[in-house]
């Protein structure tokens, strides 16, 4: 739905009436044509031209790759969103604007006109997600209309990547969940070997393999990052309808800020753990699962390219850092450690709660020293930056899942005699996230604090 919010934000009334209702409804389909051979990231390199016609529309030239269904037979019409230069446009990403090109120019009552020139080259071989066409597009002079203002393109393409980045998240969730499912049932029922501390179901020749620590490890792995993530995943949408709606300008700001902070961690964090999950997962079934037939290494498959989509996850680690924390001194960070010093402040005398809120409280303040730290580093060497952000992210995402997994922990302590094991689950769960995938962190802080020296300091000859 990401052009659906596009054309929301930035198009003109008469298109917003032409297409929107379509997209919504599903009737049409919608595309961001962004990448281009030699320009990934770097937007600023892109060369796709529109030269204007005089009527108020453009003719748009060009290739762009890496198009999810960018052509399919599946909706009526697909609707690309396309960026591309104007004649006179500045150098960089200054020089952007963003037309809609859709497949058949729709005529003024949304009835289908003529085929556009906008045509799939060929089909991309991916390593994973064969169920969605990438497509190489060609635009030979293909009818476009601007949507917003000249040269501000860019501005509205984050309004796409942003939503396109959540939606990531949640795809990398999704795969997450589906893996775990599926190799918790095969454990339960694979006969492997006898237990350790002595057989566990001497009626049969062997115990099911879920009673061997190692694989309660990769179960609990995915069963941890998959709760975790989706409680996160719900707060954050729920900062998105306060930020659109909440009648109290304040809350809308504050809700706008955590948005802003926390969607690169939604869709680095959550995808880095999508793809660490999917592994043990398909390592669970031993040989079986890389059998095709059993399909947990298309899971693998599926989840590696989500730390690629829509901006690398290095990406989305150096926007955290440097836009999204030392871009404001840390204002956006600061807000988030108020939920996590209200939570310390309010179960830290708690006795039960220690083993949650002990080790949060602690990283709470490690943060805030590594933050600082970096942060006059990169003062005077920018590469100080890009060596820490990817550690740096994860670190901040420990910190997120930490502080969802301690209140979800608070809950189940508050319900532990109600005999639902619901309860009982989530507060084993927490209690396995703190010991043994939360001290992550340590190695994480160590690592970012190393600084640039040792990747800077090698001379590319010696690669």
């Amino acid at each position: 739905m990401a052009p659906t919010t596009a054309c929301t934000r930035t198009a003109r009334p008469e298109q917003k009436a032409l297409y929107i209702p379509k997209l919504v409804s599903g009737e049409w389909t919608g595309t961001m044509c962004l990448t281009e051979p030699h320009s990934g990231t770097d937007l600023g390199l892109l060369r796709t031209k529109a030269e204007p016609q005089g009527d108020g529309s453009y003719r748009i030239t060009g290739t762009k790759i890496f198009i999810s269904s960018g052509e399919h037979d599946l909706a009526g019409n697909i609707v690309h969103l396309v960026l591309a230069r104007l004649p006179d446009a500045p150098a960089g990403t200054k020089g952007i604007s963003l037309f809609v090109v859709p497949k058949f120019v729709p005529n003024a009552d949304g009835s289908l006109g003529a085929r556009n020139g906008v045509r799939c080259a060929r089909l991309e071989e991916k390593m994973g997600i064969h169920a969605n066409a990438t497509c190489v597009m060609d635009l030979d002079g293909a009818a476009g209309w601007l949507v917003g203002e000249p040269n501000k393109g860019l501005n509205a393409m984050f309004v796409m990547m942003n939503a396109a980045r959540i939606g990531v998240g949640m795809q990398s969730l999704g795969l997450t969940e589906v893996a775990y499912q599926n190799s918790l049932d095969y454990a339960k029922e694979r006969l492997q070997m006898r237990s350790l501390s002595g057989p566990k179901a001497p009626d049969k020749p062997a115990d099911p393999i879920i009673v061997h620590p190692d694989v309660r490890r990769m179960l609990l792995t995915q069963k941890a990052y998959a709760e975790g993530s989706r409680a996160f995943a719900y707060w954050t949408a729920l900062q998105a309808d306060i930020a659109f709606t909440h009648p109290d300008a304040e809350a809308r700001k504050d809700a706008e800020d955590m948005l802003a902070l926390l969607t690169p961690v939604v869709k680095a964090f959550i995808t880095d753990n999508g793809f660490l999950c999917a592994n043990p997962a398909m390592q669970v079934y031993g040989g079986h699962g890389y059998i095709r037939e059993w399909g947990m290494e298309q899971y693998v498959r599926d989840a590696r390219i989500n730390m690629i989509y829509e901006g690398t996850n290095a990406i989305q680690s150096l926007d955290l850092l440097g836009r999204k924390v030392l871009g404001d001194n840390g204002a956006k960070l600061r807000k988030f450690g108020k939920l996590v010093t209200a939570l310390v402040e309010a179960e830290g005398t708690n006795e039960e709660m220690a083993e949650f809120i002990d080790p949060l409280a602690d990283l709470g303040q490690k943060v805030e020293k590594l933050t600082m730290e970096i942060g006059m580093k990169a003062f005077g060497n920018a590469d100080e930056a890009g060596a820490a952000a990817v550690d740096y992210l994860r670190v901040i995402g420990h910190l997120v899942l930490g502080y969802f997994w301690a209140r979800m922990a608070r809950i189940a302590l508050d319900r532990a005699d109600s005999g639902d094991p619901v309860y009982r689950s989530k507060l084993a769960t927490a209690r396995f996230y703190f010991a043994r995938l939360f001290p992550e962190t340590a190695m994480l802080i160590r690592t970012a604090r190393a600084g640039a020296a040792p990747l800077m300091d090698v001379e590319v000859e010696l690669f």
